[in-house]
């Protein structure tokens, strides 16, 4: 059996979302963090295993354009300046059917970089503790 075929994409600016719907009948509502964070291109996901990068503060990125890449894939031109990812038709139906399984292991990767970064509260007092401050 072959991929599911492309029918349609649209670019929804204002609710910044890539329509995308497949000949099987479905349809991907992506938006364009998600399709951002998760780019095809070596920049974000590395040469080889264990490469990618972890890109975070796209939540305001927008689309300025599509640009058909002969027939198996479409170039997105985001306004951050990222342009260099292939999404191919085989993986945004990936990235849709997989979507909420995907969206959560990137917040998990989200949440214990930013755990992983925190300062340490070792030494810091309590809100509201008191004492005497150390000679």
């Amino acid at each position: 059996m072959s991929d599911p075929a492309p029918t349609e994409i649209k670019l929804r600016t204002r609710s910044r979302q890539l329509e995308v719907a497949f000949d099987d009948g479905s349809r991907f509502e992506l938006s364009f963090e998600y399709l951002r964070v998760h780019s095809p291109s070596a920049e974000v996901k590395g040469h080889g295993p264990g490469e990618g990068v972890l890109v975070t503060g796209k939540e305001n990125v927008g689309v300025r354009a599509i640009e058909p890449v002969g027939r198996y894939a479409v170039r997105l031109v985001f306004d951050d300046g990222h342009d260099t990812g292939l999404y191919s038709w085989k993986y945004l139906y990936e990235l849709g059917s997989a979507h909420d399984r995907k969206w959560a292991e990137y917040q998990e990767r989200v949440r214990v970089s930013r755990s992983a970064s925190a300062p340490s509260a070792e030494g810091v007092p309590a809100e509201g503790a008191k004492g005497t401050p150390p000679r």
